[in-house]
């Protein structure tokens, strides 16, 4: 039987990430060539690849200090394109003194994407919450409260928790979704002046130490807040900034879901646990989580400084007002008007 010559190994185009397309192998073990016979002739190959690197290694080593003889000569030339063996690629240690470029899509020593770090403003929050005694900001007044600073993990590593006595009779609706009573918080609670007074003072320490306050719709507890200083003869919050809306971002990145956005169901969607619905600790703690979790998933549209983002949800909040406000002008009241006001809202006239 004669032998029959085999064509060689054919080149297989490349995905921009180096990948052989779908239904091809990069280098297969048989080379092709069937005879008329139909005695398949095999050969095995070895193959040695060469290949210029595209984007560095992952972490560049760390350059060798130069001798003494050295320091004094003229700088080296830019180093040139260095080949790399495909078959053994040398380990590289990282090189900690260089901050990584992160406008640039980041590829890992396999050439795949890796994912984007957070932004910066979700790696430590203040967290704050209310829990009060009704729905309006102008007359509620504070129950309960929480401060906490989280780390970028999500962990608590402080936390301050404050019940007041309102001075008012605390409505059964209101015990009903936080379980505080009237007799409660008259024997146990603290005067609501001091209450509010201390609120106002961490809250503005933690601004003071470049902390973001993270409040899910920050317009009622924001708003609130400064309604009770001035009720209590506390000097309110000017302008606070930077905050950080949960409720307002997630609109936002994710503006086409369907169903409601509580807290209870936002914490749900994003992974993020809530035990203890409505207690002020509880809710402002997975508020916290569910911003670090949004931030994590939309890292790309949410790079952006603390005090960038605040402005930009002020102006997504008047969009989503002026789209709430539409619906309902056309679906139930023509003259509905929406109450306009990031993270506070102006006092009614």
């Amino acid at each position: 039987m004669s032998s029959t010559e085999l064509p060689p190994l054919f080149d297989i185009p490349e995905d921009e990430r180096g990948e052989a397309p779908s239904g091809h192998r990069r280098l297969g073990r048989h080379a092709a060539g069937v005879p008329d016979d139909g005695v398949v002739v095999e050969r095995s190959v070895t193959v040695s690849v060469t290949v210029t690197e595209k984007f560095g290694p992952a972490f560049p080593p760390a350059p060798a200090a130069p001798a003494e003889a050295e320091r004094t000569s003229a700088p080296p030339a830019p180093d040139a394109e260095r080949p790399v063996r495909s078959e053994y690629p040398e380990p590289v240690e990282p090189d900690w003194r260089e901050e990584p470029d992160w406008r640039e899509e980041p590829f890992d020593d396999q050439g795949a994407a890796m994912a984007l770090p957070v932004p910066a403003w979700a790696e430590r929050l203040a967290v704050f919450d209310l829990e009060t005694t009704g729905i309006d900001v102008e007359t509620s007044r504070i129950v309960t409260a929480n401060i906490s600073l989280l780390d970028a993990t999500g962990t608590a590593v402080s936390r301050l928790d404050w019940l007041a006595d309102p001075g008012i009779d605390i409505p059964e609706q209101a015990t009903a979704v936080h379980g505080i009573t009237t007799e409660h918080a008259r024997s146990a609670g603290r005067p609501a002046g001091e209450v509010v007074g201390e609120i106002v003072a961490e809250l503005r320490r933690a601004l003071e130490a470049g902390y973001a306050i993270v409040v899910y719709n920050a317009p009622y507890d924001i708003t609130l807040l400064n309604r009770e200083a001035l009720r209590h003869g506390v000097p309110p919050l000017e302008a606070p900034s930077p905050v950080i809306d949960p409720l307002v971002i997630d609109k936002q990145v994710d503006r086409y879901r369907k169903g409601k956005r509580t807290l209870e169901v936002s914490a749900a969607h994003y992974g993020v646990e809530l035990l203890d619905a409505h207690d002020a600790g509880a809710d402002a703690i997975a508020a916290g989580r569910v911003a670090q979790a949004i931030a994590a998933r939309f890292a790309a549209e949410l790079d952006l400084s603390p005090t960038a983002l605040h402005e930009a949800q002020a102006a997504w909040h008047d969009a989503q007002c002026d789209s709430f406000e539409d619906y309902m002008r056309r679906t139930k009241n023509p003259s509905f008007t929406s109450r306009r006001g990031w993270p506070e809202t102006p006092r009614r006239t």
